[in-house]
């Protein structure tokens, strides 16, 4: 799968963002679920940094997929956020992360919550397609990327 428009909205994709750490990324990015998806923002983060405190989500690359579950969702959603400075991560090859793609998924989806990550890590293992996020000007940009949108136009 190459199309990451089923986990995402337009809204939830993030450009420029600025943290300090890894804590402060987990609060933008459970603000930026809330707006998106109209969750708890404390709760998001909450969930976040006690999934991060069984390992680092960062695998290397300067790309971290942050994870939780969630009560009261219906489906695996996400936010990704391009970082305008690298934030550390503990990745597995201690580099900082620019790229961060965050799931969420109902608390009982066990496969759902693994097919998504699978897609997810796939596709941003991709070196080419890394390098394309990183050099989009724009959310609308960044988002038709993840979408999928010029694969398709492309068809």
């Amino acid at each position: 799968m190459t199309d990451l428009s089923d986990l995402l909205v337009p809204e939830a994709v993030l450009a420029g963002v600025t943290a300090g750490n890894k804590k402060a990324l987990f609060q933008q990015l459970g603000a930026a679920a809330a707006r998106a998806y109209a969750l708890d923002a404390k709760l998001v983060a909450e969930r976040l940094s006690e999934r991060e405190k069984l390992g680092s989500t960062g695998f290397g690359g300067g790309i971290a997929i942050p994870h939780g579950k969630l009560d009261g969702l219906s489906h695996v959603v996400a936010v990704f956020a391009r970082m305008a400075q690298p934030v550390d991560f503990a990745a597995v090859d201690d580099l900082p992360v620019d790229l961060v793609f965050m799931l969420l998924s109902p608390v009982g989806a066990g496969a759902d919550h693994l097919k998504a990550l699978a897609s997810v890590s796939r596709r941003l293992r991709d070196r080419n397609f890394a390098a394309k996020l990183r050099g989009a000007g724009s959310p609308d940009a960044l988002f038709a990327l993840l979408a999928g949108v010029e694969a398709r136009d492309a068809a």
